[in-house]
């Protein structure tokens, strides 16, 4: 019977040392491997020159060193660009990478499509095909890593793109460790936010191990009713438990929760909901984003004027909240938020 190969970047750290241990090779060799896998970006063993011929031939003989391709790379006219990348199966995900004066931000996907079915998001139009591994995770990371010109660096990663981070849990917190560890990508734990819509077994396990990095939870209403209408999976996970969860969530010192909210005209932004919204929040440390509609061909809603946005954006302030009026970038070549895909142009 044939053993199938090992996919490396699958493996977090203590895997990955206990695979060398495996070779009776001393711990060090895992964090030179680490160091070549994620911080030079190689593609074979023979380029891992600091390890001998013969370990090189043994690792091969069990494992292998994945990697990924862009199908397809698109511009948009504000400098944000879209990468499309087609897996091994034929599936295809999408990453988009915005610059924003001193950050370059990093957008990656977990699955490939996504089962919450929010109605105002592109991306869960055709379902979930499947969870990602944790190296397609990672590879995203690489692939974009490698169009970059000398001296421009990734400088924040946030997993909001196609899928829901949490309902791949054991890849995703895999690939934010890989992402995180001083001998891998080496990003700082402020630097990497994870999005959800608050699936609660996996919030309180987050909680639990006490995970370091940033959390934004996807909001977009202030009442059970409205946000039951407009995500399904309120009705599962609602929105006071939700709430909850956070209130007692162990953050880092500073540290705040950042809450989503898309704004849809006539749905969820009237000045009621923004005094509701303002109440369900205190006592929480965070921030909330107010992201207009990006509006899209299939989605049965359209974003509020400026105006409104105003009006709400100055109750949650003159309350004491940080609210933040986010631009929309890349609209024009779908990669704005709840626009992706995975498809090519037509």
């Amino acid at each position: 019977m044939r053993t199938e190969k090992i996919d490396l970047k699958n493996l977090d750290p203590s895997e990955l040392e206990s695979l060398i241990a495996s070779f009776g090779k001393e711990r060090y060799r895992s964090i030179q491997i680490l160091r070549w896998l994620y911080q030079r970006g190689v593609r074979s063993f023979d380029e891992m020159t600091n390890l001998s011929k013969k370990f090189r031939q043994a690792l091969e003989q069990v494992s292998f060193i994945s990697a990924l391709h862009p199908l397809l790379t698109e511009e948009s006219s504000d400098g944000t660009k879209k990468f499309l990348f087609q897996l091994e199966d034929g599936n295809r995900i999408e990453s988009v990478l915005i610059p924003d004066k001193k950050r370059l931000t990093l957008c990656l996907s977990t699955q490939v499509g996504c089962a919450m079915g929010c109605r105002f998001c592109l991306t869960g139009k055709k379902g979930l095909k499947r969870n990602l591994a944790t190296a397609e995770i990672v590879n995203q990371i690489l692939a974009v890593r490698e169009t970059l010109p000398d001296k421009t660096s990734i400088t924040n990663i946030v997993l909001m793109g196609m899928g829901e981070p949490l309902a791949n849990y054991e890849n995703t917190l895999k690939a934010i460790e890989l992402m995180t560890h001083p001998e891998a990508f080496k990003f700082s734990s402020r630097r990497v936010t994870l999005s959800t819509v608050g699936l609660l077994p996996e919030l309180e396990q987050l909680a639990r191990e006490k995970a370091r990095f940033r959390l934004a939870i996807s909001l977009n209403a202030s009442d059970e009713e409205t946000r039951s209408r407009l995500m399904p999976i309120n009705r599962r996970h609602p929105l006071k438990r939700i709430l909850e969860v956070c209130r007692n969530f162990p953050l880092q010192p500073r540290a705040r929760i950042t809450f989503e909210y898309v704004l849809l005209q006539g749905e969820n932004d009237s000045l009621e909901g923004a005094k509701r919204l303002l109440k369900m929040l205190k006592g929480i440390p965070s921030k909330v984003n107010l992201i207009p509609l990006n509006e899209a061909s299939g989605i049965p809603f359209e974003k509020p004027s400026e105006e409104r946005v105003r009006q709400f954006q100055g109750i949650l302030m003159e309350g004491g909240l940080t609210a933040i009026v986010r631009a929309s970038k890349g609209a024009d070549i779908s990669a704005a938020c709840g626009q992706l895909q995975g498809k090519a142009p037509d």
